[in-house]
C-alpha cells in the first residue's frame, strides 16, 4: 500500500475513534455538559442546544470515519468541530487557569475513568485531531465516493501495469 493510504486510513481511524470516545463520553451526562459550557460564554438555551447536538454530531462523524462512509466529507465536518473545539479552549486558557482547572466534559463520563484534561491538554488533543482530519481531507482521493476502506485499501495496493 501506498503511503499516502497508509496516512489516510491511520488519520481516519485516530480521528473517528476519538470522536466516538468523545461522543458517547458525552451522551449520558448531557446535562453535567451543558454546565460546563455555561460556565463559558454560552447563553443557556446555546449551551442546552450544543449539549444535545455535540455528542450525536461526534458519534455520527466518529462512525463515517470508521466505516469509510463520505470520509472526506466526515473528516471535513470533523474540522469545523475541531477550529471550534481550539477557540473554546483557547478561551478558557485566556481565562486563566484557575478558573478552568480542567476541560469541561471534553470527554464526559471517560474522563472520570482515565483522568481529566486541562485546557491546554484538550488544546494539544484538539490541534492534532485538527491536522489528522485535514490529512483526511487533502490526501483521500475522491471526495463523494461511497467505497469502504478495503475498497480504498485494494485500490491502493494494485500493482503498476
Amino acid at each position: 500500500m501506498k503511503l499516502r493510504g497508509i496516512v489516510v486510513i491511520i488519520c481516519a481511524v485516530f480521528v473517528g475513534a476519538t470522536l466516538l470516545f468523545a461522543g458517547t463520553g458525552k451522551l449520558p451526562g448531557q446535562s453535567e455538559f451543558a454546565e460546563a459550557m455555561m460556565g463559558t460564554f454560552y447563553t443557556p438555551q446555546l449551551a442546552t442546544f450544543f449539549s444535545r447536538v455535540v455528542p450525536w454530531v461526534e458519534i455520527i462523524l466518529g462512525t463515517m470515519l470508521l466505516a469509510g462512509f463520505l470520509p472526506r466529507l466526515a473528516a471535513l465536518g470533523t474540522v469545523v468541530l475541531a477550529l471550534g473545539f481550539i477557540a473554546n479552549n483557547v478561551w478558557a486558557i485566556a481565562q486563566g487557569i484557575g478558573k478552568f482547572a480542567h476541560c469541561g466534559d471534553c470527554f464526559g463520563f471517560w474522563e472520570r475513568i482515565f483522568g481529566y484534561l486541562t485546557p491546554a491538554g484538550a488544546l494539544a488533543v484538539d490541534l492534532v485531531l485538527l491536522v489528522a482530519a485535514l490529512a483526511v481531507v487533502l490526501l483521500y482521493p475522491d471526495f463523494f465516493k461511497l467505497r469502504t476502506w478495503a475498497a480504498f485499501v485494494k485500490k491502493n495496493n494494485r500493482k503498476p501495469s
